[in-house]
């Protein structure tokens, strides 16, 4: 829990590359004056990042960025998700807010208070979403002048067991849940996540977490950019919760680096 400016970072691929794996909440660093408005104990707050926190996801990323043949784009957040949540709607629309763990979180994994009730979101939102948001739309834009096209591929991972805040955790935790958008995942997209991530165990699809992540201001609009969020069951590659990572990851990293191959080209 430090400052670690900065907020998120682009590391550029390939010119050719239409991929960005996209990770948002591999960190754990929580700048000082945001930790000063959570209410948990040390302790308490740092069993709360073993649970939210996609633990060893940026490494992942950065491994299989190394093995493809041409090397995709990274987009990633520096901070915790408990800083704010990039892909959570800052308003009405997202259902999370019901847990509250909309892009400002105000409870934890396990419903918890995580901030008082009477925090206003905006100051975060301006400092922290709103950047993010900006640079990611800037990412993909670039994307899509260089090669024609953009792939999102969102790196994630989530427990084997649900957690309380989980609003659909009672379907299958397959050991790859891939997450889809009905406009923006293409059927050939989804064969070729199926097909990389087969020796890793069994996939499904939208369970226990669905959608994928599409800048706002080509969500529905664009066709060429492409998405699919990749959510990985921790206890096949780390010791949970926010273990170290274990054989499982070179695994990941291997398949991971075959999709961004089938769909680079």
């Amino acid at each position: 829990m430090t400052d670690a400016p900065p907020a998120f970072e682009l590391l550029p691929g390939a010119t050719r590359s239409p991929v960005i794996l996209h990770v948002p909440h591999s960190s754990r660093a929580i700048p000082a004056d945001v930790r000063s408005g959570i209410v948990l104990g040390d302790a308490a707050l740092e069993r709360e990042l073993d649970h939210m926190t996609d633990a060893h996801t940026a490494e992942l990323a950065g491994r299989a960025s190394g093995r493809a043949v041409r090397t995709p784009w990274r987009f990633v957040n520096r901070t915790s998700r408990l800083v704010v949540d990039p892909e959570r709607f800052p308003d009405e629309r997202e259902e999370m807010t019901a847990v509250g763990m909309g892009a400002v979180y105000t409870h934890t994994s396990h419903r918890a208070v995580l901030r008082p009730a009477d925090t206003d979101p905006r100051p975060l939102v301006e400092r922290y979403f709103r950047p993010y948001a900006r640079a990611m739309t800037e990412a993909v834009a670039d994307r899509l002048a260089a090669t024609g096209r953009a792939v999102i591929v969102d790196v994630h991972s989530y427990p084997a067991e649900a957690l309380p805040y989980e609003l659909h955790g009672g379907g299958p935790r397959p050991a790859v849940c891939l997450g889809t958008d009905a406009f923006h995942t293409p059927p050939e997209l989804l064969a070729a996540a199926r097909a990389a991530f087969e020796p890793c165990g069994d996939t499904g699809l939208d369970s226990p977490f669905g959608g994928a992540y599409v800048p706002l201001d080509f969500h529905g609009r664009r066709p060429e950019v492409h998405a699919l969020m990749v959510e990985i069951r921790r206890d096949t590659y780390m010791s949970e919760p926010g273990g170290p990572a274990g054989p499982g990851l070179s695994r990941l990293a291997e398949a991971l680096a075959a999709l961004v191959d089938a769909v680079s080209d």
